[in-house]
């Protein structure tokens, strides 16, 4: 994107000992809340620290088991949804976090943070507006290093990708030659123009891995048949499909919870 600085810039409150950012993060999200609750819209950082190149970002909290550290804490961005939350005393949060997830996707920060660490209703067209976000800052987002659920680990930014969405290089765009961020592109735009009979064949082929995870379904042979899984998923109403529609693996887990339970009470 023309003017974009090459390294990633961040706020300071994403930065510091787990208790300073914990305490930061919060007061963020009161200073959004108030302001949104006044007329809408959010606060801009009053200032921001470029991130040295290489240095590492912590994006999941699995990987952040040296809380004196001071590291940059991303994935902690989920700390000010709920000061956010606090400041509305928890009225409209549906509203306020999406509008709140719409403002950090124009940000190099906020859109990794969204296309990483999903919240809220994973449809297809939401997620590809998240991966659209995070790929126009593909070069600063390059410049850092990331730890997402190993200490042990550190990844590119297309290492990071590739750990985090592998559902939606699975679902998306099976058998694609290419780097990382040219399927995640494809796929992005796959998503975008999804109807619902392509959401259905991306999630029928998820599937297969979800079933792989759920370790105790009582009626595994069942939910397990694809011609029991097109019944059902065709059987949705629009709400509960667009729930699903991106294939996201935590969502069809659920979802194939939900089956086993229902075919329990028959």
């Amino acid at each position: 994107m023309m003017g974009q600085p090459s390294c990633l810039r961040m706020p300071p409150f994403l930065h510091g000992s787990y208790p300073a950012v914990r305490q930061g993060v919060r007061q963020e999200g009161t200073r959004c809340g108030e302001q949104y609750r006044r007329g809408g819209g959010f606060p801009v950082p009053e200032r921001m620290l470029e991130v040295p190149a290489g240095e590492v970002v912590v994006v999941h909290e699995l990987a952040d088991f040296q809380h004196e550290h001071p590291v940059w804490r991303l994935y902690m961005l989920a700390d000010v949804l709920g000061g956010l939350y606090e400041a509305l005393n928890w009225r409209d949060v549906f509203s306020a976090r999406d509008a709140y997830e719409a403002s950090c996707r124009e940000t190099a920060w906020g859109a990794l943070y969204f296309a990483i660490s999903p919240t809220g209703p994973v449809s297809a067209e939401r997620t590809a507006h998240r991966l659209e976000a995070m790929l126009r800052f593909w070069e600063p987002l390059q410049s850092a290093r990331y730890l997402f659920k190993s200490l042990e680990e550190v990844l590119t930014l297309e290492e990071l990708m590739r750990a985090s969405c592998d559902w939606v290089l699975d679902a998306w765009c099976p058998g694609e030659e290419g780097s990382v961020p040219t399927r995640l592109e494809l796929a992005a735009k796959r998503m975008a123009r999804a109807t619902r009979e392509d959401s259905i064949e991306a999630i029928l082929r998820q599937l297969p891995h979800a079933l792989s995870l759920a370790g105790d379904l009582k009626h595994r042979d069942v939910v397990a048949d694809p011609a029991f899984q097109r019944e059902r998923l065709a059987a949705l109403e629009p709400v509960s499909f667009k729930y699903v529609s991106g294939a996201c693996t935590a969502d069809l887990l659920e979802k194939l919870y939900a089956w086993d339970r229902q075919l329990g009470s028959l």
